[in-house]
């Protein structure tokens, strides 16, 4: 009869064929962790850096659009510019008026930037460059003209600065100013730079050329 053994010796081996397991060294689980942080670094990093461009491209998109809108406005009243003739109170010589400066334009438009709540055919309209932003006052008319006391119909605080020119009769002839005494038309078109006020430095401005149809021949 064989009986059982007892006492001190090998246990039976409990995986086949005896094979031993082994697991990961301390060494290696810290390698292995500083490689995963590393990766997550530049991860984070590269999305952080992508989001900073996604936030500037989304705020120029922005200022853009707002420039783009406040150069409609000008352009669709200055398209509507026309040769209108009223006698000043000073004078008793009616003169034309459209008004240009570097920094202020003044006309009568068939297309006022907000027209009336009836039906008005001329509207004189200025556009001036003023420390609170692009300024625009305008009054129907006929009347006396008196813009320069009205209250302001809308104050563009965006744009830090507006510039005018005017083109006279011949191609290229580019004037700073235009002075409705000595004038006998209105100009052939209106340069207008805008510059905006949350642009980075050395950006450049946005440019618009308007061409007036009444004064084309």
């Amino acid at each position: 009869m064989t009986g059982v053994r007892s006492g001190p010796g090998p246990s039976p081996c409990p995986l086949p064929e005896c094979e031993r397991v082994e697991g990961f060294t301390l060494i290696e689980v810290m390698l292995a962790l500083g490689i995963a942080a590393a990766v997550l670094v530049i991860v984070f990093g590269g999305l952080r850096v992508g989001l900073a461009a996604w936030g500037k491209g989304e705020a120029r998109a922005a200022r853009l659009d707002h420039a783009r809108g406040v150069l409609v406005l000008l352009a669709r009243a200055l398209d509507g510019a026309f040769p209108y003739r009223f006698v000043p109170a000073e004078r008793r010589e009616p003169r034309l008026l459209f008004e240009g400066r570097p920094d202020q334009v003044t006309f009568a438009t068939l297309a006022p930037p907000f027209p009336a709540p009836v039906p008005i055919a001329f509207t004189a309209v200025s556009f001036s460059s003023e420390a609170a932003g692009l300024t625009l006052r305008q009054q129907v008319l006929p009347g006396a003209i008196a813009l320069e006391r009205l209250s302001p119909v809308l104050v563009d605080p965006g744009t830090a600065a507006a510039r005018f020119r005017y083109l006279g009769k011949e191609p290229g002839a580019w004037q700073e100013t235009w002075d409705m005494s000595r004038e006998e038309t209105i100009p052939r078109a209106v340069e207008i730079t805008l510059v905006d006020r949350e642009a980075p430095r050395g950006a450049p401005a946005q440019v618009l050329t308007v061409a007036i149809r009444a004064a084309m021949p």
